[in-house]
């Protein structure tokens, strides 16, 4: 009973999602479209799809086989947390996620946003209905995921190997959070067309959400990477898949509009160009949806393989995205910019930054797209990959770095003192590491090594806003912007040093045998079998030494019995200077294993960036939400 239990608090949902739809946008006259009444049924809906969603976690949990979801997705040997996870590691649990996450931020925001006024509410929270429904008929009619199996099977087909790893418990809620966070900021944005209010009050309602999305869209994407990075044993941090760039252009679409969006709530600037932001940021992340669940891909991160369902995904697409540029069309000329700036100023140079975060989302976005939409029309198969990306984003992604050293550094709407004795500490850090590379390391590419150069200039560039204040006293927006930045900095130099310094070798070894890598000596000493909870695995024995030093290595080649999938899993050591990436190959007929080795210099600093940048959002999160608090306990004082 607990999936018919599940299934039936969707249909009421659902239910509700059109009712308040209709309620915010005409039914019942005034009174049918009295606030407090659309705030209840908001709330109703959130608390029913999270009940559903706790539904299909509990048949995971029971190992409800008579569920065809369960059946297709889960084993009764899985260890418990394979179990929880796997409620969302398929499609139509994805989904279902997804559906809870729009319906409990729609209930968020009926319950605590008190900003604005009741008529650009009423349409925002009618605007997030009318996301929620459309997504509840493609559960319902198109992606059930209570739909009965009879007769149940005795066990089920397991999980994929690939996915039985603690990061599915945290990546995809993660990123789900993040993509339907800016759900909400694309509802302020269309509530605001419908009304008319395009001021400073809509960007402070729509700011806490686009932090709280940019945060764990950054997070998810960090530890999508590392995920990626050890479990699928490459060696590489980033392949611009077209499914990881479906996570890349929401992030780069919500990083310019997180600027835009404080340009308009504290100088009232920058108006069409933060709702135009809005609703490309959730476009993205619609994106992103269909090239998962399409079936249009052939990837470990996408679900869906019944092209109905890319194309109901693909309807939604059109509807929301096509309504919403529609009615943007008709309400720009109504748009009042706020008060004029001159280019070089702080104004200036966040529209610079905007420009190109757009410039870099339209190179990914066409990578990503033009071969999928060359194979539809033509059939024939283009590939476009890292050359691509490396070779056109790259360049662009560092010079919006140069862009973070200065325009920190410049005064709001006009700044007509001299530049360069603010710019000096990291413009003299780049020059010097530019030139001692050149000495020290010739032979590394142009690429990697401008990367270097302005990743260290960015270091010093990203904590100069601290200087000269109060740290005590130094607002927490401001903290968390300067180690943001400083967290792009590290995340730069990780990444160039990375391209330019990783040392890879492919060996055929025999028992005895020691290869080198890097400063590195690897004995291989034998293989054993192993057993884990449901998978056998071949073990290697390793054991790495540098001068008196020494570690042991376990890199192993896992079966998995069901579904039947064989898996590399790479042994990895970290230092402070590295790490040492191991992988074990098949065995050959001369008796030798294929051995693959990387020594990766500094390839962590990728990742510590990634978290000093979500750590930097976090912060200004809570400074804001601290701020405006202590703000409205003011004005209340103030009115008693």
């Amino acid at each position: 009973m607990i999936a018919e239990a599940g299934l039936a608090a969707l249909w009421l949902a659902a239910a509700l999602s059109a009712l308040q739809l209709a309620l915010a946008f005409g039914l019942g006259g005034e009174q049918g479209r009295s606030l407090p009444t659309i705030r209840s049924v908001a709330l109703a809906q959130g608390l029913l799809t999270l009940l559903a969603f706790g539904a299909l976690i509990a048949v995971f949990l029971n190992s409800d086989m008579s569920v065809l979801l369960v059946a297709e997705n889960s084993h009764s040997e899985k260890p418990w947390l394979y179990k929880f996870a796997g409620a969302w590691g398929n499609h139509e649990g994805s989904m279902l996620l997804w559906v809870a996450v729009l319906a409990l931020s729609g209930a968020v925001v009926a319950l605590f946003e008190h900003r604005l006024d009741e008529r650009t509410l009423g349409a925002t929270l009618g605007a997030q209905a009318a996301l929620a429904l459309g997504f509840f008929a493609f559960l319902l009619f198109a992606s059930n995921p209570f739909e009965r199996l009879d007769p149940a099977p005795l066990d089920g087909r397991g999980l994929n190997p690939l996915l039985q790893d603690p990061g599915l418990a945290f990546h995809p809620p993660t990123l789900y959070l993040g993509y339907v966070g800016l759900s909400v900021a694309f509802s302020l944005a269309v509530g605001g067309l419908v009304r008319g209010n395009f001021g400073p009050a809509i960007a402070r309602a729509m700011r806490p959400w686009v932090l709280a999305a940019w945060v764990l869209l950054t997070l998810g994407i960090t530890a999508g990477s590392y995920w990626a990075y050890y479990e699928l044993g490459w060696g590489g941090w980033w392949f611009w898949d077209p499914v990881e760039n479906a996570s890349l252009m929401p992030w780069l679409a919500a990083t310019a509009l997180l600027h835009s969006v404080n340009v308009l709530a504290a100088r009232g600037g920058l108006r069409a160009w933060t709702m135009m932001l809005a609703l490309i940021a959730f476009s993205m992340s619609m994106v992103g949806t269909f090239l998962v669940r399409s079936g249009i891909l052939t990837s470990v991160h996408s679900f869906a393989v019944d092209p109905t369902r890319g194309t109901f995904i693909l309807a939604l697409l059109a509807i929301y995205i096509g309504g919403a540029l529609t009615l943007f069309a008709f309400r720009i000329a109504h748009v009042k910019e706020g008060s004029p700036f001159e280019v070089v100023s702080r104004e200036g140079g966040l529209v610079a930054n905007n420009l190109i975060l757009s410039v870099i989302l339209g190179v990914v976005f066409v990578g990503t797209l033009y071969p999928l939409l060359a194979e539809a029309l033509s059939g024939e198969k283009l590939s476009v990959g890292p050359p691509y990306f490396d070779s056109v984003a790259s360049p662009m992604a560092l010079v919006l770095a140069v862009l973070m050293m200065i325009a920190p550094q410049l005064k709001w709407r006009r700044d007509a003192a001299p530049i360069l004795p603010r710019v000096a500490p990291g413009l003299l850090v780049a020059v010097a590491v530019l030139i001692a590379s050149v000495i020290l390391a010739p032979n590394i590419g142009m690429l990697p090594r401008f990367g270097l150069a302005i990743g260290a200039g960015l270091l010093p560039a990203s904590l100069l806003p601290l200087f000269g204040r109060s740290l005590k006293r130094t607002p927490l927006a401001i903290w968390g912007m300067a180690i943001a930045h400083l967290g792009v900095a590290v995340a730069i130099l990780g990444m160039a040093s990375d391209s330019a310094f990783t040392e890879e070798r492919l060996a055929a070894a025999r028992p005895g045998e020691t290869i080198s890598i890097g400063p590195w000596l690897v004995e291989f000493r034998n293989v054993m079998p192993v057993a884990g909870p449901n998978w056998t695995a071949l073990e290697a024995e390793l054991r790495a030494s540098k001068g008196s030093g020494a570690l042991v290595l376990n890199p192993q080649s896992r079966f998995f019995p069901s579904p039947p999938t064989t898996t590399n899993e790479a042994a990895i050591d970290t230092s402070w200077n590295g790490q040492l990436y191991a992988v074990l190959g098949e065995r050959d007929e001369q008796g030798r294993w294929q051995l693959r080795l990387w020594w990766k210099p500094f390839v962590t600093l990728i990742w510590l960036g990634g978290i000093l940048i979500a750590l930097g959002g976090a912060l200004a999160l809570v400074g804001r939400m601290v701020r405006e608090r202590r703000q409205r306990i003011r004005g209340e004082e103030a009115f008693l």
